[in-house]
């Protein structure tokens, strides 16, 4: 009986792990029609006859991206949207360009794990775990290091040198999203009431006005 059981575990625990992971791809490709109507988890398929090269080309990583904003870091993603041949393939990547003191605020990816390699410059990097311990994992990047930010945590990235920075991020989906965490707390439309927003940061409306007003 103990046999059958333990068996029955096991095969139990395969078919979970089967289950958990994501399909295999049907055919040699699903490039993104764009322009279709259709509504499905991802994109509707390109007609396999009128794909082209450039459906899996994209060049928009050579050049530095524009960091002339109030966080001084710019990403330039490289997603399906981007790249319409990455459509049921499960991967994605990113640029990150920072000035010297640039942040890539903290934020989290809804559908992805991020792996980061910094090219050039210092990065300090960090996430934080979940409840309840919410413990903060954080270290020093420099040129060649690899750091792994896993699915859903909140994590940054900030330029701590004295030149620009830059690093390539692979991501575990076609269309992993980003959630910035002060955009989708003080930015969100509707607003969300300033009492609801003063009694989870434990301060008074004005501190909240002030800062939905930047968002």
């Amino acid at each position: 009986m103990a046999r059958v059981f333990s068996s029955f575990v096991i095969l139990a625990l395969v078919f979970y792990v089967a289950m958990a992971s994501e399909p295999s791809p049907l055919q040699d490709f699903c490039v993104a029609d764009m322009d279709s109507q259709v509504l499905v988890n991802g994109f509707a398929c390109k007609d396999p006859s009128l794909v082209q090269a450039d459906d899996f080309y994209f060049d928009g990583l050579r050049m530095m991206g524009n960091t002339s904003n109030p966080v001084g870091s710019k990403v330039t993603p490289a997603f399906v949207q981007e790249l319409p041949g990455l459509n049921t393939l499960g991967i994605s990547m990113a640029r990150v360009d920072y000035i010297p003191g640039g942040l890539n605020p903290p934020h989290y990816h809804p559908r992805a794990t991020e792996l980061l390699t910094l090219l050039e410059g210092t990065l300090e990097v960090g996430f934080v775990t979940s409840n309840p311990e919410n413990r903060f994992i954080t270290t020093v990047l420099h040129k060649g290091d690899v750091f792994v930010f896993p699915k859903r945590l909140v994590h940054f990235q900030r330029n701590i040198g004295k030149t620009n920075a830059r690093a390539i991020s692979g991501l575990s989906s076609q269309n992993p999203g980003i959630v910035t965490i002060a955009n989708a707390v003080f930015g969100s439309k509707p607003d969300i009431s300033m009492d609801i927003l003063a009694k989870a940061f434990q301060t008074n409306t004005d501190v909240i006005a002030n800062l939905q007003s930047k968002f």
